[in-house]
Parts: structure tokens; C-alpha cells; sequence
């Protein structure tokens, strides 16, 4: 078996294990601090969850498994979109349908605004990491409805930089009315965040389109 390690954060380690063919991601919480041991093992649980319900849904990982500390995941090979800068129509019609899936079963994602949890796979489709704090919603009320519109309205802020000529009336209209929890968001919460995350703990998740290449990069 070869391993190697892909990130080291408060959360635990993510490693990539290849097992002569076949290629899983492995997030272990057992290397967290202790003192951040349990939001770890919270945050993997809750990525477990949610790819249970979603995993039939191509472009978004298999789970293999999850014991409470380490959670196994399928590989899924191509390159993050801010490296890919994915500028097909088709990539973007791709994905509005793995999100519109996705909330058809109930799952709102809740992180689609990082450009590193959106992949350009190795056949131009797209693919859908990182479901962490994605909820699990089986009723799909109103709470459910709105991170749901926020979903597509972060989709849709990445296709307005890669793909401005491509959004419609009514893909526009939804960009111009953000919903009132990004408008606390971005009001008070991210700067606590970006604050605690890239102060205190020392580390980016490459959030912000600030982290972007210039739009005619490669």
C-alpha cells in the first residue's frame, strides 16, 4: 500500500491510499487536538451522512466507509476548478444538475462558494468534494429552500467569473439577490472566520475569489 499525506489541518490529517488500482481518501479525526477531536469527528460524521445519501449521484464521491474517527472515500481524479478554470457551457449545465440532484434528496451542501470543493475531472465533467457541512434536510422545509438557493447562487458566482456570457436573466436575477444568510455572512460571520481560521489556527482554505489566478490564466 502507498500512502500520501494530502493536508495536515486542526481537523486531522487527509491522506490519498492506493491499493495496487484502486485509490480512496482517507480522513482521519484520530490526529486531530484533542480539544478539536470532537467538532473533527462531528464534521466527518456529518460528511458521511451526506454522502450516503448522495452516492449514486456521478461527479460526487463514493463513501467506503466510516467508524466514528476514520472516514474512507472514493478518489475522484482531475484538477480544482481554480486550477482547471472550467470556461464550457456543458461543465456549468453538468453541475446544475448534480446540485439540483443533490437537493432532490434532501442534501444541501452549504460549502459550494470554495473554488477547491468543485473538480474539473479528467473527462471535463464536474465533480463535488468536501461535504463536510452539508445537511441533511428530509423534509426539505424552508430552512432547507434557502441553503438550497444558496447552493446554486454560489454555483452560479462561479460562472459568472469563468463564464459571464453564459448566465441567464434568471440566473442573473438570482446572483443580484443574495439571501439574508450570506448577507449575515458576509455582515459577521466571515470575518470571525477568516479571523479564528487564517489568524489563530494558521491556515487557507482558499475560500474567496480573492485567491483566484488572473481570468486569462491557465
Amino acid at each position: 500500500m502507498e500512502t500520501t499525506l494530502l493536508k495536515r489541518d486542526t481537523f486531522g490529517s487527509v491522506t490519498l491510499e492506493q491499493h495496487g488500482d484502486a485509490i480512496s481518501v482517507v480522513r482521519d479525526t484520530r490526529s486531530a487536538p484533542w480539544w478539536a477531536r470532537w467538532l473533527a469527528r462531528r464534521l466527518a460524521a456529518r460528511e458521511a451522512r451526506a454522502l450516503r445519501a448522495v452516492e449514486d449521484i456521478g461527479g460526487v464521491p463514493r463513501l467506503i466507509g466510516f467508524d466514528g474517527e476514520v472516514l474512507r472515500r472514493e478518489w475522484l481524479a482531475g484538477e480544482p476548478m481554480y486550477v482547471a478554470h472550467p470556461r464550457d457551457a456543458h461543465y456549468y449545465r453538468l453541475a446544475l444538475q448534480i446540485v439540483r440532484r443533490m437537493h432532490r434528496r434532501g442534501v444541501a451542501h452549504n460549502d459550494l462558494a470554495k473554488e477547491p470543493n468543485w473538480l474539473v475531472l479528467e473527462d471535463g465533467t464536474p465533480g463535488l468534494l468536501d461535504f463536510q457541512l452539508a445537511g441533511c434536510h428530509p423534509k426539505r422545509g424552508w430552512w432547507f429552500r434557502t441553503l438550497g438557493r444558496e447552493d446554486l447562487r454560489h454555483l452560479l458566482k462561479h460562472k459568472r467569473y469563468y463564464l459571464p456570457q453564459g448566465l441567464t436573466r434568471r440566473q442573473q436575477s438570482i446572483l443580484d439577490t443574495p439571501g439574508w444568510p450570506s448577507r449575515i455572512w458576509a455582515r459577521w460571520g466571515k470575518p470571525v472566520y477568516v479571523f479564528v481560521t487564517r489568524r489563530l489556527l494558521g491556515w487557507s482554505d482558499r475560500e474567496g475569489a480573492e485567491d483566484r489566478g488572473r481570468p486569462g490564466a491557465v
